[in-house]
């Protein structure tokens, strides 16, 4: 199986990339982060013309997350149950099985500041999520949680520690609610490293792409028996390039049958 995650900001902006880069990278399944499109808008057509089933989980211009397969899409649900809302809940995850494999594509609160309601949001957010994944780990299918965590998970997955101190995405709550998720079984997949930098997220302003001035929030966690199959783990750096990208790039992690 070979699995993605990609945050696209905005699906409508990047269908062509995207698309694009289905047909090239053949991913069996990719999850999809910030789609900002409501269901009834998702093309679902395009995907379809490649091959791909689409689950979809959207409420207008913010967040949306969708999961696309190639090898099935069962059993789809959408939030979790005692999911918080800011004020009411926000389409941040769904849930498919594909191929045997129990996959999320979820996109975590950004927090905003660490003096920001948006921040308390994001700490109970990922607290109700973990009482969910517990749940999930207790089912007898493997499991893979991909997506915007939002978080990097260490002083290493950020181009200076300096730089965010006093930031969210690194502060010791948020990186401790990462680490909660972790202790249910889970692996955190570190992809090749480009240069020693194993990031996926630049942001637009101030040439940060070019200057390598990123970070790494994009993340795949495995089920620990389902990350002993890994065969390779990259982060596609070219499909942050070029015209009109989005400001992540997609991470693709393959594992043996």
């Amino acid at each position: 199986m070979r699995l993605a995650t990609w945050n696209v900001n905005s699906l409508t902006a990047r269908m062509p990339r995207v698309i694009g880069w289905l047909a090239a990278t053949r991913p069996d399944v990719l999850c999809l982060q910030e789609t900002k499109v409501g269901d009834t808008l998702f093309a679902k057509e395009e995907f379809a013309a490649l091959g791909y089933e689409v689950a979809t989980y959207g409420m207008g211009q913010w967040n949306g997350v969708a999961i696309a397969s190639s090898v099935g899409l069962d059993d789809v649900t959408r939030g979790f149950s005692g999911e918080p809302g800011f004020p009411e809940v926000e389409a941040r995850t769904i849930a498919a099985t594909c191929a045997g494999v129990r996959v999320w594509s979820l996109y975590v609160p950004n927090g905003r500041s660490l003096d920001s309601p948006h921040y308390q949001y994001k700490l109970s957010w990922l607290a109700a999520l973990r009482a969910a994944l517990e749940l999930e780990t207790a089912q007898a299918l493997p499991l893979a949680v991909c997506g915007d965590f939002n978080i990097a998970p260490g002083d290493d997955d950020v181009w200076d520690p300096g730089a965010f101190i006093g930031s969210t995405h690194v502060s010791e709550p948020e990186r401790a609610a990462l680490t909660t998720l972790v202790e249910l079984g889970l692996h955190d997949v570190r992809p090749r490293a480009f240069k020693g930098a194993p990031f996926t997220y630049w942001d637009y302003r101030g040439g940060n792409f070019h200057r390598g001035l990123g970070m790494r929030i994009d993340l795949v966690l495995l089920a620990n028996h389902l990350a002993a199959r890994i065969t390779d783990a990259y982060i596609d750096r070219d499909a942050r390039k070029g015209t009109l990208p989005s400001d992540h790039a997609p991470v693709v992690v393959d594992l043996d049958p």
